[in-house]
C-alpha cells in the first residue's frame, strides 16, 4: 500500500535491511567527516541522522541514502575555518554564523527545487566536475596526513611560539579598534590604551597564537609547510593505528564485500586500542541524549559575519544538488526507475536545513551508501528513513562508547575516502581529451587544491562557458564564411525559382540558431546584397532558436534593409524566433504578416505576382543565393 510520501510497505523487509546496512556503512564516515569539518564527530553524526531521514521523506529518489559526503565536507571545512578565524579561533562564538550559512544553503536548495532548476544541473561540464572531485580527494588525503602522524600544529608549543609576536600585534590592534569605536582618541588618552593592554594575559596571547598557527597550517599548502615538523614529532602509535585502519579497509574487501570494510576497520582498530589500554588520542566527546535544536543561532545574529559567505552558501547548495542528482542517476540505472530532480532538491534542502538547526554539517546523496541500500533490498523512501533512525539509536545508546574511538582511525578512514573520491576516469583520459577540456580540468584541480574551492568552480564554469561559446561561434563562422555567390549551393526546393528575377531577389539562408556567437556573420548580410536586389528572402526553417543578441542583430539588419527601400520576406519562421520578433514589434513594424510564408512554394507565388523583371535577366535557372548562416 503506497501513501503520498512514496514508500510502499509491501517492501518493508527489504527497506529495513537496506536501511540498517546503509546506516552501518554511514556511521564511521559520519564521524570522520564531522572530525574533518572542524565541528567534531557529533556534527557529522547529527548531519547523517537528519539529512538521511528528511531527504528520504521529502526527496524524489526512492532508494537514495543521504548524509555528509566528501565534497560537501571539504567545502564546509573551508567555511568553518574562515568563520572560526574571524571569531579569534573560538568555535563556540563562531557556531551561530556557521550554522546560519549551512541553513541558508539548505533553504537555497529548496528554492532551486521549487523554481525547477533540478532539470538543468546536468548541463554542468564534466571537466569542471572531474577537476573538483579530484581536488576534493587531494585535499582530504593531504590534510589527513598530519593527524595520521599524530601531529596537531596548535599543540606544538615551539611552533605556536613563533606566532606570539603576531598575536600581540593583533590583540593590540583590536584594542585600538575598540577605542576608535567608542570614540576614544588614543593620542589624547593614551592611559586608557595602556590600562587595557595591561589586562592582556599570557593565556590570551597563547590562544591567539594557537589560532594563527592553526590558520597557517590549514589546507594543502599549510599541511605541506608543517609536514617536516610533523615528521620530526611523529607519534608512531598514531601512525600504526592509521596504517592498520587503511590496511583493513583495503584488505577486507578482498575477503568479502558483504560486510562494510570501513566498519570492520573501525571496530577492530578501536577495539585493539581500548582493549590493550594504549595511550592514544581519542576523538572529541560525543554528547549523550537527544540532539537539541540550536535556536540560539538566531539570537544576536551578526549578519556582517555571515554576508561574506553568502556566495559560499550558494556554492554549497549547488554542490549538494550536483552530488545528489548524480547519485540519483546511479540509483535510476540500478533500479530501472526515474527520479524527480526538483523534488529531490527540495528533500535535500529540507534535510540540510533541519540538520543545521541541530548543529549538523551539510550533506548530499551518497553514492556508496545508496548502492549498498539497493543491493541490500531497499526499494522505497522508508530505507533512507530507517538509516537515519538507526544512527539516532546508535547516538543515544553508544555515544559514550563512540567517544573512545581513536582520532588516527578516523584519519585512516578519511585517507581511503580521499583516494576513492578522485576521478581516475577523467585523469586517465587526459592524453585523449581535447586540450581545452584538459585545461579546464587542471585549472579547477589546481585552484581548488591550493586556493579556494568555491572560486575555482566558478572560474571553471566561466572558462568552460567561454570555450563553448567560442567553439560554437567558430563552427558557425566555418559554415557561414563568405564565398563566391556562384559557388553557393541552393536548397533543393529552390530549383524552380524564376531565373529572370535573379537580379531583383536575394535569398539568405539561416542554417542554425541565431545567437550571440553568430550575430557578426548575420550582420554581414547587408554588405552581401547587390544593389539591384529590391526583395530579400530570409529562409529561417533551420533556425529553431534566437537569443536576445540574435534578436537585436536581426532587428538592426532589417532596419537597414527597410530604410534602404528593400522588402523583406521571411520563410518558414519557427515558433520561438517568431515569438521573440513579435515581442519587440519587428513583426509587424519591419516585416508585415503578409510577408511571412509557411513554405518556399508560397513565397515563390508571391514573388511571381509582386516582383517585376526590371533588368531583363532572361530565364536563367539560378537565382542569386547568399551564404548560409549556421
Amino acid at each position: 500500500m503506497k501513501n503520498k510520501f512514496g514508500f510502499d510497505f509491501k517492501h518493508l523487509k527489504g527497506d529495513l535491511f537496506g536501511g540498517l546496512t546503509a546506516g552501518i556503512v554511514a556511521l564511521p564516515l559520519a564521524l570522520a567527516f564531522g572530525v574533518s569539518s572542524g565541528l567534531g564527530p557529533s556534527a557529522g553524526l547529527y548531519g547523517a541522522i537528519f539529512i538521511s531521514f528528511f531527504a528520504a521523506l521529502f526527496g524524489g529518489t526512492s532508494t537514495q541514502i543521504s548524509g555528509p559526503t566528501a565534497p560537501m565536507t571539504a567545502v564546509s571545512m573551508v567555511v568553518i575555518a574562515g568563520i572560526v578565524a574571524s571569531f579569534d579561533g573560538d568555535v563556540t562564538k563562531a557556531l551561530p554564523a556557521i550554522l546560519i550559512v549551512f541553513l541558508l544553503s539548505g533553504l537555497i536548495q529548496i528554492v532551486l527545487g521549487l523554481i525547477g532548476l533540478g532539470e538543468y544541473i546536468k548541463y554542468i561540464p564534466y571537466p569542471v566536475v572531474s577537476g573538483f572531485m579530484t581536488a576534493i580527494g587531494v585535499i582530504i588525503l593531504i590534510t589527513q596526513i598530519l593527524p595520521s602522524l599524530g601531529y596537531y600544529p596548535k599543540e606544538d608549543v615551539e611552533y605556536v611560539n613563533q606566532f606570539k609576536p603576531f598575536a600581540e600585534e593583533i590583540i593590540l590592534d583590536n584594542i585600538l579598534k575598540e577605542e576608535a569605536g567608542e570614540g576614544i582618541l588614543v593620542l589624547e588618552d593614551f592611559r586608557e590604551t595602556i590600562k587595557r593592554a595591561e589586562r592582556i594575559t599570557t593565556a590570551d596571547i597563547n590562544r591567539e597564537a594557537q589560532t594563527l598557527a592553526g590558520k597557517e597550517s590549514s589546507g594543502i599548502i599549510g599541511a605541506l609547510k608543517v609536514l617536516p615538523r610533523a615528521i620530526k614529532n611523529i607519534n608512531w602509535l598514531e601512525v600504526l593505528l592509521a596504517l592498520g585502519t587503511i590496511f583493513i579497509i583495503y584488505g577486507f574487501k578482498r575477503i568479502t564485500t558483504a560486510i562494510p570494510s570501513t566498519l570492520v576497520a573501525l571496530l577492530v582498530m578501536s577495539g585493539l586500542a581500548v582493549g590493550l589500554g594504549l595511550d592514544y588520542r581519542a576523538i572529541e566527546q560525543i554528547p549523550s541524549g537527544l540532539p537539541i535544536p540550536q535556536f540560539g543561532i538566531f539570537m544576536n545574529l551578526d549578519l556582517a559575519s555571515v554576508a561574506p559567505y553568502i556566495f559560499t552558501a550558494i556554492t554549497l547548495a549547488l554542490l549538494g544538488a550536483i552530488d545528489s542528482l548524480l547519485t540519483s542517476v546511479v540509483a535510476d540505472n540500478m533500479t530501472k526507475t526515474k527520479h524527480k530532480p526538483n523534488q529531490e532538491l527540495i528533500g535535500q534542502g529540507i534535510g540540510n536545513s533541519v540538520a543545521a538547526l541541530f548543529g549538523g554539517i551539510p550533506g548530499a546523496g551518497a553514492t556508496i551508501r545508496t548502492v549498498v541500500n539497493i543491493n541490500a533490498g531497499g526499494k522505497t523512501k522508508l530505507s533512507g528513513m530507517v538509516a537515519g533512525l538507526l544512527l539516532l539509536v546508535i547516538l543515544l545508546a553508544l555515544g559514550p562508547v563512540a567517544s573512545r574511538i581513536p582520532a588516527a582511525v578516523l584519519a585512516g578512514i578519511l585517507i581511503t575516502v580521499g583516494i576513492g573520491v578522485m576521478d581516475y576516469k577523467g585523469l586517465k583520459a587526459i592524453p585523449y581529451m581535447p586540450k581545452p577540456e584538459v585545461a579546464i580540468m587542471l585549472i579547477v584541480l589546481v585552484l581548488s587544491s591550493v586556493w579556494n574551492l568555491v572560486y575555482a568552480v566558478g572560474i571553471g564554469l566561466v572558462i568552460a562557458s567561454l570555450m563553448f561559446m567560442k567553439k560554437i561561434g567558430d563552427l558557425t563562422a566555418e559554415q557561414s564564411k563568405i564565398t563566391n555567390l556562384q559557388e553557393e549551393e541552393s536548397w533543393s526546393d529552390e530549383a524552380g525559382f524564376p531565373g529572370n528575377l535573379k537580379e531583383e531577389v536575394f535569398i539568405k539562408h539561416v542554417n542554425g540558431p541565431l545567437f550571440f556567437g553568430s550575430t557578426n556573420n548575420f550582420q554581414q548580410l547587408v554588405q552581401q546584397i547587390p544593389s539591384t536586389a529590391s526583395t530579400i528572402i530570409i529562409r529561417m526553417g533551420k533556425a529553431p532558436y534566437m537569443d536576445q543578441s540574435g534578436l537585436y542583430a536581426i532587428e538592426d539588419t532589417l532596419v537597414d534593409l527597410v530604410s534602404n527601400g528593400k522588402r523583406v520576406l521571411l520563410v518558414n519562421l519557427l515558433e520561438q524566433p517568431k515569438y521573440m520578433m513579435e515581442r519587440i514589434d519587428i513583426i509587424p513594424d519591419l516585416v508585415s504578416e503578409e510577408h511571412i510564408f509557411e513554405n518556399f512554394e508560397q513565397c515563390i507565388k508571391w514573388i511571381k505576382k509582386n516582383v517585376k523583371d526590371e533588368y531583363g535577366s532572361g530565364d536563367s535557372p539560378n537565382a542569386r543565393v547568399s551564404p548560409s548562416l549556421a
